[in-house]
């Protein structure tokens, strides 16, 4: 949900990955992984830049995909909805 949230920011927005490390303090063994997985499965975009520094590598950037982009909306939306219902203190829904 962390790394959802975080490109839901600004869904069109290129992002590093270390920069999205930093935003959601998962270890790169932890992001990476996902970032493949969600790419993997055309959830997310990616591309490469090169450097702008002589003999620096160039950097992978990621954005979400239109389907990845309904998909983070629907399980960011879904965890807001259970963060809710668990709040309630009852675990059901209010009905009036």
């Amino acid at each position: 949900m962390l790394l959802f949230g975080a490109l839901l920011n600004d869904p069109q927005q290129w992002r590093y990955g270390y920069e999205l490390s930093k935003e959601t303090a998962l270890a790169s063994g932890t992001l990476y992984p996902i970032l493949m997985r969600l790419s993997d499965q055309k959830l997310l975009e990616t591309r490469w830049e090169p450097s702008d520094e002589p003999g620096r590598p160039p950097r992978h950037l990621y954005r979400l995909s239109a389907d990845g982009a309904a998909l983070a909306r629907e399980r960011v939306t879904a965890r807001e909805a259970k963060t809710r219902q668990a709040g309630s203190g009852t675990g059901v829904a209010a009905t009036a």
